[in-house]
């Protein structure tokens, strides 16, 4: 019964990332200088029709950044950006940073760390780990 159990969660983890088209894991990991490195920019790379989860994920991390990071948003040493890849506007930021589909990323400087994979599979399910994910990405650039 326990197989059975991890089996149904394993499809639906699954499903949710086939279902909304996500690229987790098409980041180059090329190094390109977007943004300088006193500054971070959390990019959240999506298209105009989005699943539940695909909303979660940009719901979730704005909340946390505003939970863990409000002194830093408003000085402007981190910054969320949403950006639609349908909109032709977005394709020179996703061209320097090597995105191709719905990305979840840290960037400081030349460094940038790719955490969608952790944003779908917790955003939802579990938003506590995705703050801690995102906290120690985040507390690395920072220190």
């Amino acid at each position: 019964m326990k197989n059975i159990a991890i089996y149904i969660s394993f499809l639906m983890i699954t499903s949710s990332f086939c279902g909304c088209g996500s690229a987790n894991g098409n980041v180059k990991e090329e190094k390109t200088s977007v943004t300088s490195a006193d500054k971070i920019e959390v990019y959240y790379f999506h298209y105009t029709r989005r699943c539940a989860t695909c909303t979660a994920v940009e719901e979730q991390t704005q909340r946390i950044l505003k939970q863990l990071y409000q002194d830093e948003l408003n000085n402007k040493k981190v910054s969320f950006q949403s950006i639609n890849l349908d909109e032709a506007s977005s394709e020179e930021v996703a061209k320097k940073l090597g995105v191709s589909g719905q990305t979840l990323l840290i960037v400081s400087g030349d460094q940038k760390e790719n955490i969608t994979t952790d944003a779908f599979m917790y955003a939802k399910s579990n938003p506590d780990k995705l703050k801690e994910v995102i906290k120690k990405n985040m507390d690395s650039f920072l220190n």
